[in-house]
């Protein structure tokens, strides 16, 4: 199956997971009473989750539920896996990690590589999102009990681990590299998802991008936050993207709350904006954008954005784009439907993972 010693117990309990998850998206979307009675604890998580925090509607936890479901199978568990040769036996570590909490269950994939990796997981969850991930972890240990001696959650101080991965902003990233210096660690900093127009985009087309800038509410790191056009092209036209999602979007009070705020702003400056009553673009060099704010830029031609981008690949996470390929490139409507090997800021987790 694999280059090492991955117990294939291990990945049929995360393939029945997968299965568990995609069930469960439906049911929030249908209202599937069988799940309910048959997955109790998990349906009130669920709920729990999303009257906790209020940014994880049950829209946004069925949308990660089904995008994890989608590539949780044992098939493509093992067609990953089939990739990482290791030459001597892997010993077990204890690895650390600082989960991120801004759209549901965001530090998965950190949690699934430790564990095939063959290490023992310490979680430490964000305050917004400590519910989702213990649920899922006691499905998971219904059908691999084992696990339940490698999986540990902490609100303490980290101490004890042999090796890190820690998310935050830039600011909590200079503090995560300074006070993790001596150990292995993955940082990872801010970055954002950018799309590139060619200008002749259809409205299923302009429609995906919607998806991509709107879903989570903008909050993914692989969320859209800024947009670039072509030369004479109407930026109004993006508002076309946007307006499928403007009744979900106005129904959300913490999201309207931003963007009155930062229409305010806007209009004290006398910044140029452009605005459709949920959202506003506005043109900017920037890369991250505040909630319910777009920033788009001009290009003069496909090299100077190609060449642009590979400038600034440090600040990219990903690029939705019909308009050229490479390594960060996605289709648009997919930047929030990763794949197992579509790792967080370009860095290999499971190689670091099997390098302890």
């Amino acid at each position: 199956m694999s280059n090492f010693p991955v117990p294939e117990s291990f990945v049929k309990a995360f393939s029945e997971l997968g299965n568990i998850m995609r069930l469960a998206a439906k049911s929030i979307r249908e209202s599937d009473i069988g799940f309910t009675g048959k997955y109790p604890e998990l349906h009130q998580s669920i709920q729990a989750a999303s009257q906790f925090n209020p940014w994880f509607t049950p829209a946004s936890i069925a949308s990660a539920f089904e995008a994890w479901g989608s590539v949780l199978t044992e098939e493509k568990i093992t067609n990953w896996l089939v990739s990482y040769k290791q030459n001597r036996e892997v010993i077990a570590k204890k690895i650390a990690v600082v989960m991120a909490g801004n759209i549901p269950i965001v530090g998965f994939h950190d949690f699934f590589c430790v564990l095939l990796s063959g290490h023992t997981f310490i979680g430490k969850l964000s305050g917004d999102d400590k519910i989702l991930l213990p649920a899922l972890v006691e499905v998971l240990c219904q059908t691999e009990p084992e696990f339940r001696t490698r999986i540990q959650f902490t609100e303490n101080t980290l101490k004890d681990f042999d090796a890190i991965i820690a998310t935050g902003s830039n600011n909590t990233a200079r503090y995560f590299e300074y006070y993790f210096a001596k150990y292995p660690h993955i940082i990872r900093k801010n970055r954002n998802g950018v799309a590139v127009l060619g200008g002749q985009e259809d409205e299923k087309a302009l429609k995906n991008l919607g998806t991509d800038i709107c879903s989570y509410f903008g909050l993914g790191c692989r969320n859209v936050s800024k947009v670039f056009i072509p030369a004479g092209y109407a930026p109004k036209k993006l508002f076309a993207a946007i307006d499928p999602y403007k009744e979900a979007l106005n129904d959300h009070f913490k999201f309207m709350n931003n963007y009155s705020y930062h229409r305010s702003i806007m209009l004290l400056n006398q910044t140029p904006h452009l605005d459709n009553g949920v959202f506003i673009l506005t043109e900017s060099q920037n890369y991250a954008s505040p909630i319910a704010v777009m920033n788009y830029e001009y290009y003069q031609d496909l090299s100077s954005i190609k060449e642009k981008l590979e400038q600034d690949s440090e600040l990219i996470q990903c690029i939705a784009t019909d308009v050229f390929t490479n390594e960060k490139t996605v289709k648009p409507g997919t930047t929030q439907q990763p794949g197992l090997r579509d790792y967080a800021d370009g860095i290999d987790t499971m190689k670091f993972l099997l390098e302890q």
